[in-house]
């Protein structure tokens, strides 16, 4: 319902006026009725309104006076239609130069102001299509600037933008939100974007005024759906909490919005936004080490990587001997090693043991990975890490769970030897160009031409720039263009013909790429021909 003012000083015109029309099947609801111009105003301070219906001659405040003190104090942008028994062009000349949307005469006709309703209702809705469009656009904007000081690649421009655009403070965190109960769910990107979405939109809730701190599609692993959350102390301190009360709370109010478990991974907290990549990378370091560990609904990294020298044991020597059978591809070693480990670490206690000894063996795995091939960085392999690590229907900290691990980097490792040629690339690329329409994904392509799915992901983003989901990405969007250029196709359709089932999604997705709607697109671009 859009909501109505009525200011008008003759008690017997505003009566007529509340039952000349059925305001609630034009979908309006009158709200207020002020006598004067002032009456108005004061209401105007506190609250909105959509359409003002103002007399033109009133005590103490004119209608014009009105509108004229509204223009110039800001205080709503509420359509304006003028009331008057007087047929002067002066006085209608004067409402229009303020603004006025409309000039009525009295008595009022009902068709009249019937009609000056519905294109007060179009408009609205045009405005709020176009104010979402703007919305979405600013929104992706901004996370452009985000991603820039996420990955450590930023300037003092996106600097700059960011600390004019976003709440911040000292004390800043990198989290990831994740829903890691999953099993039961399509795994098409569809509805894993869905699925997303709706955590999306339930965190957006949650945090109110702070939910521009938001940020999807950081991840450089093509199968991460999750969020991330740049945290900031003051968040905390607003509710007189700390940094783990405040996550561990939207973790049970996420779950209870969302029915499902919620699991928060915390980076390091960094000084700034401006350090925010150092507080990813130990985010990322955390969801690599998550797997050898049972569920929990908030990690923060200091926490974890507390170890009490009196309780941890490092087991060097099993550590040791596992990695050096993982680097041989030695099968029955690596079940050799794995179980001398589990027997090791579960007389001391995994709880206060694992973080170092996983720390350990990660850091001894990324050794080996950067010798072989110099041009890999620890956050990319990481990535890769965590990949093959969080696999379905692997009990979680078991030994069986660390031998399928050790086994499929001993073959990541090979295919790093191996060192593939760029004719796979070749024929990934034709691949997007042929099926971009498809179902793609780089795990199915990885298994249609036999080469491990992480290598090709490091292999496809070291030659592109950019990873296969982004290339995929672009290649559609760029489709799209052209139909949008050379077709009359509904965008609907044209969502359909590139790969996309929900339009909506690939309107967001056109809007990140090419920075406005696909309409807008299509009517620049052939305005410009």
């Amino acid at each position: 319902m859009l909501k109505v003012m009525l200011v008008d000083d003759e008690p017997y015109i505003v009566e007529g006026l509340k039952v000349l029309i059925d305001w609630e099947k034009e979908n309006f609801e009158i709200v207020k009725v002020a006598e004067n111009g002032i009456e108005a105003l004061d209401y105007l301070r506190e609250n909105t309104v959509d359409l003002i219906i103002a007399d033109i001659r009133m005590p103490l405040m004119t209608g014009l006076e009105l509108l004229e003190k509204i223009k110039e104090e800001a205080v709503s942008d509420a359509y304006f239609v003028i009331l008057s028994g007087y047929n002067d062009f002066q006085y209608a000349r004067e409402s229009m130069r303020l603004g006025c949307m409309d000039y009525l005469l009295k008595p009022i006709k009902k068709d009249e102001l019937v009609s000056i309703l519905r294109k007060i209702s179009a408009l609205s809705k045009e405005n709020t299509i176009l104010e979402k469009h703007h919305k979405e656009t600013e929104t992706a904007y901004l996370q452009r600037h985000l991603i820039a000081l996420i990955v450590g690649r930023y300037d003092e421009l996106n600097l700059d933008y960011l600390e004019k655009n976003m709440r911040l403070s000292e004390g800043v965190r990198y989290v990831i939100i994740e829903l890691p109960e999953i099993d039961d769910l399509e795994t098409t990107e569809g509805s894993l974007m869905q699925y997303r979405r709706e955590m999306n939109e339930a965190a957006m809730q949650i945090l109110g005024d702070d939910n521009n701190h938001l940020i999807y599609d950081v991840s450089l692993n093509h199968s991460v759906y999750d969020t991330g959350f740049i945290y900031c102390d003051y968040m905390a301190e607003d509710k007189d909490m700390d940094d783990f009360e405040f996550l561990l709370d939207l973790s049970n109010r996420l779950k209870a919005s969302l029915k499902r478990n919620v699991r928060i991974l915390s980076g390091k907290k960094v000084p700034d936004i401006s350090q925010v990549s150092k507080s990813y990378s130990s985010a990322c370091i955390l969801k690599s080490q998550e797997v050898f560990h049972e569920v929990r609904p908030v990690v923060i990294y200091e926490r974890e990587m507390s170890i009490n020298p009196n309780k941890a044991t490092l087991f060097k020597k099993s550590l040791d001997d596992l990695v050096k059978a993982i680097e041989q591809s030695d099968d029955e070693e690596i079940k050799r090693c794995v179980d001398v480990f589990y027997s090791d670490i579960s007389k001391a206690g995994l709880g206060d043991s694992v973080s170092l000894n996983m720390n350990y063996l990660l850091f001894q795995l990324i050794h080996i990975a950067t010798e072989l091939d110099d041009e890999l960085d620890q956050e990319e392999i990481l990535h890769r890490i965590s990949e093959s690590s969080f696999d379905e229907g692997i009990k979680r900290g078991s030994g069986k769970h660390m031998y399928k691990f050790a086994t499929e980097y001993a073959q990541y490792l090979n295919q790093l030897r191996k060192n593939v040629s760029g004719g796979i690339l070749k024929d990934v690329e034709n691949e997007i160009k042929e099926r971009y329409n498809e179902n793609l994904s780089l795990k199915k392509l990885s298994e249609k031409y036999f080469i491990n799915c992480s290598y090709l992901g490091s292999l496809f983003t070291k030659k592109y720039g950019v990873s296969f989901k982004d290339y995929l990405t672009d290649y559609r969007i760029n489709e799209a263009a052209k139909l949008l250029l050379n077709t009359n196709d509904k965008i609907v359709d044209i969502s359909v013909a590139v790969g996309y089932k929900n339009s909506d999604y690939f309107i967001r997705r056109f809007i990140e790429i090419k920075g406005m709607t696909p309409s807008q697109y299509r009517r620049q671009k052939k305005n410009n021909l």
